[in-house]
């Protein structure tokens, strides 16, 4: 009996909602024979005609078989795709460290890493070994520098640094813009509005490539390092603001009454108000987080082999120029699931935060 209420409650539902006049109904049955039709051909073409194998290229250019997507490419390139300049014979290790980060992110959503002081010193040390694994040079490993890196590990060891070393930095800023020291605040002001006011692929450009003619030759360092630099001050000015949001939702009474109490300033700020405040800023932090993976694409641009250019080249050579869409749809998958995961993880915290405060 309950079912059929549910059922019935349902049908009440989409009526209401759905099917309120004949002009509705024509057109919710039209977008529904449209929407069907579409994922039929999607379906046919990404599975049912599909050609697979890594030696089955030349079925996708027979003209006298009708094919759908040639997923020969992925079979073939896959390793040049995940991996870049990666050497070959040293794969394993990005592999090992790319596992170790999606292991640390899986890691985070345990009850006992939600605390600052854990989740730091997880990531941290996951990191940490991520590096390890990819740098080489102690343990045996054999060394592999930073321009021999590319592909989906390149893009998390860009991603993962900002984040770690953004995060603080951004707690830094919000704080001292907040001071109450007008000087301080001020001049805090002018430099994150002035970076959020110009392009990230400006500020790329100038880190990648302007900066060494004007730095000691002692100062310049490498290339990777400069351009996470300029990202990790891009992604701090924007993620201050996301703090400062949430710390000016408060009520103004909290640390006015630890004041009285005569808590210190930084107990006040770690106790009291950042919990608070990130707890508040949660939804757009993670959308952040999202905006930094994607925005990851733009290194490719001044010369970095990252997911984006290991796929351009997968495809780049005479034998594979015709699987270029094979190529994008594979690459946005693992983007999708990237992003998806971090916004399921946002909202996992949102919902564990909401249920800690109630």
């Amino acid at each position: 009996m309950k079912n059929l209420s549910q059922s019935l409650s349902l049908i009440d539902l989409i009526r209401k909602k759905i099917l309120v006049s004949k002009i509705n109904t024509l057109v919710t049955l039209i977008f529904a024979a449209l929407t069907l039709w579409i994922l039929y051909l999607l379906v046919n073409w990404a599975f049912i005609d599909a050609v697979f194998g890594a030696n089955n290229r030349s079925l996708c250019l027979d003209p006298t078989i009708e094919t759908g997507a040639c997923w020969s490419v992925i079979a073939a390139r896959w390793r040049l795709i995940l991996f870049g300049l990666y050497p070959f014979e040293e794969q394993w290790r990005a592999a090992i460290a790319c596992f170790v980060i999606i292991l640390v992110a899986g890691l985070s959503t345990l009850s006992y890493f939600l605390s600052a002081k854990n989740l730091s010193l997880l990531w941290l040390g996951g990191f940490s070994l991520f590096y390890t694994l990819m740098r080489g040079g102690i343990f045996g490993l054999t060394p592999v520098k930073e321009l021999m890196w590319g592909g989906l590990p390149l893009t998390t060891f860009i991603f993962s640094m900002v984040i770690i070393t953004g995060m603080p930095l951004a707690v830094l800023f919000a704080l001292l813009r907040r001071s109450e020291l007008p000087w301080i605040s001020r001049s805090m002001g002018l430099v994150i509005d002035t970076i959020r006011s110009l392009p990230l692929l400006a500020i790329l450009f100038t880190f990648a490539i302007v900066l060494p003619f004007v730095l000691p030759g002692w100062l310049i360092g490498d290339k990777l390092y400069r351009v996470i630099i300029g990202f990790t001050l891009f992604f701090a000015c924007y993620q201050a603001e996301i703090i400062r949001g949430g710390i000016q939702s408060l009520p103004g009474s909290q640390e006015e009454a630890a004041k009285a109490l005569g808590i210190s300033y930084w107990h006040r700020m770690s106790r009291i108000v950042l919990p608070q405040a990130f707890q508040r800023a949660m939804p757009p932090t993670v959308n952040q987080f999202v905006i930094t993976f994607k925005e990851t694409t733009l290194v490719s641009i001044i010369g970095f082999f990252d997911l984006l250019s290991s796929a351009n080249a997968a495809y780049g050579t005479a034998l594979w120029s015709f699987a270029h869409i094979e190529v994008y749809v594979f690459v946005a998958a693992i983007f999708f699931v990237f992003v998806f995961t971090l916004s399921r993880y946002g909202a996992y915290l949102e919902n564990r935060l909401n249920v800690t405060k109630h």
